[in-house]
This record gives structure tokens, sequence and C-alpha cells, in this order.
């Protein structure tokens, strides 16, 4: 039987998941709901979406839907995957998960108490690309790893009260973009020991720049993450015995490159779609046997991740008014 999917906010990343659920043979839109029924309306008519809401209320008490993926700015993730999972629902959630290590926490219990799967919408993990090198890692083929280099900047001149800058959703370089590279540090050497971060501030308050040093007792890295430049967007992952690039934009890449004794090679995973479609597969794979967590991208994971960022968001001075 197929995945039956509701949609919780159809913006501009929505649309993006959409294309690639569609691709997806096990799975089916039912459902969509936004606060603007002329916006739902028209994200049904476009995706075949059997149905459409104004009220996030009628998603989450609809029958005809197995899983809602929820795209709302990050300050209500939690409020909508809450109620979502007490509905009884499954969760797929665009990271951050939530905003702090204290909601991640409640989003982990209720899934737990409520019997469903709950999973961070963190699409990089489940990229062939990304998959390919941590294989290859794993199997010590660049020795061991003692430096990362990451970032994702870009320009943005936006209006103060956009999702980038606000405060009141959560805005800020860190939780829009700066997991990413916080992601590739965690999954490759773990926590870290200790973390050492800076940030220039937007004057919302919210972080426009930030870098944090990593530190791990075998190695360092380094990360970046903003919105006052474009930064090249490759990976750099250095071993005792070799290094690896991960190209340009690397959090969605489909080549790498394996610099070892001297010679380069390259390798290529061209995606299924955009690449939502691997994070979708491992929904649709998870629930279908019964489990409420990826063992690829855990509950923990997600835990982790998100402490490292309250650590970061501490050292900045970035607080949130609603926390």
């Amino acid at each position: 039987m197929k995945l039956r999917w509701g949609i919780l906010g159809p913006g501009k990343i929505a649309n993006k998941f959409v294309k690639d659920l569609l691709l997806i043979d096990d799975c089916e839109l039912a459902s969509v709901a936004s606060r603007s029924l002329e916006k739902a309306e028209n994200f049904a008519r476009i995706y075949g979406a059997k149905h459409f809401y104004s009220s996030y209320k009628d998603l989450f008490e609809d029958k005809d839907i197995d899983i809602i993926y929820i795209a709302t700015p990050h300050n209500s993730h939690m409020k909508f995957a809450l109620e979502a999972l007490n509905h009884g629902k499954h969760v797929l959630c665009e990271k951050p998960l939530a905003i702090n290590k204290e909601q991640v926490s409640a989003l982990i219990h209720a899934a737990r108490t409520n019997n469903v799967f709950l999973m961070e919408a963190f699409w990089t993990r489940f990229n062939p690309t990304m998959e390919a090198v941590l294989s290859k890692i794993k199997n010590d083929e660049i020795g061991e790893v003692n430096y990362i280099n990451a970032d994702f900047c870009f320009y943005k001149d936006a209006d103060p009260d956009s999702r980038l800058f606000n405060l009141e959703l959560a805005g800020g370089a860190l939780l829009d973009v700066g997991v990413y590279p916080i992601f590739l540090s965690y999954m490759i050497m773990g926590y870290p020991e200790d973390i050492l971060a800076t940030a220039l501030l937007h004057k919302t308050g919210a972080d426009l720049q930030t870098s944090a040093i990593l530190k791990y007792n075998k190695g360092l890295s380094t990360l970046n993450c903003g919105f006052r430049s474009h930064s090249d967007m490759v990976a750099k992952i250095y071993g005792t015995g070799g290094k690896i690039f991960i190209d340009d934009r690397w959090h969605e890449s489909s080549g790498y490159r394996v610099e070892k004794d001297g010679e380069v090679q390259a390798f290529s995973h061209p995606t299924l779609g955009k690449g939502f479609s691997y994070e979708i597969q491992e929904c649709v794979r998870c629930i279908q046997a019964g489990k409420i967590e990826s063992e690829k991208w855990s509950h923990q994971d997600s835990l982790n991740l998100i402490s490292i960022c309250d650590e970061v968001r501490r050292q900045v001075g970035v607080k949130y008014p609603f926390e």
C-alpha cells in the first residue's frame, strides 16, 4: 500500500520536495494545508493532491494521510510536529527539527509515546554522494580523518522581517544553513569535545555570519555559514592517507574527488530528481518496517546536532524571544 503524504506549508522547499515525492512509486500526495486556501488549492491543482485545506487542524485530522511533511519557518516546527505526532501521524520535518535541545527532546518523547515515525528532513544524509563518501571514510580509504573544512554561505540582502533575519521566526545563518557544515563534521568525526564560535550579528540580533571550530581528540573542523558572501561550497575532508573534496554545492552534490598517493579519482552519483527522493525512500522503508526512527539519521543524531547548535548560539549571543 502506498504511503499517503500530507504537506504542511506549501512554500518554495515544499514545491521542490513534492516534485521528488511524485517520483517514488510507494508514495502518493494526498493533502496539502496552508493558511491561505488559494495557495493550498493552487498547490493541490499543480501536483494532484486530493484534498486541500486552509486549516492545519483539518490536515492533522485527515484520515486519508499517513505522514505529514512540515516545511514551515523554524519557529513553528515544534508546534506543528508535536500536534501531528499526537494525532498519530508519522512526521518528516524540515531541518532543524526544532530550535533547541529541549524542543527536540519533547518531539522524540511524543514520537515514542504515540509509536509513530519521526525524522528530521536532513536530505544530505541520504544523498548518494554523501553515502559514498561516508563509506570510503569508514573503510579507511583516506586514513584517519583529522581535519574538515566546510561552509555554506550565500549573499542575501533581505528585509529585516524576512525569515532569514527575524528572531521571532528563529532566523539567522546558523539554523538556516550552518546546520549543514555542522552535520558533516558530526557525521564524520562525531560529537566534539569542545566548541569555539563567533559571529557577526544583523541589526535584528540574528547571526549574519557564524564561524565555529569543533575540536576532537583526533583533529579539528573549521566551519562557516552566512549571508554576507558566496562561498565555493566545496567540502574538504583530510585524512592521514588522503583527502576527499565533495563538489560544489557539497550538501546536494552529485560527485566528489579522492586525492591519494599523488593520484586523483573523480566519482559521479547522479541523483533521482533534486535529491529529496532518498530521504523519502528512507521514510517509506522505516514506516513499512514498523520503525519510529531511522538508523541513518536517528533521534539521537537530531538531538546531538541541535545540542551543538545550542552551544554555538550560546557563545555568539543569539537567543530567540520565545525561548
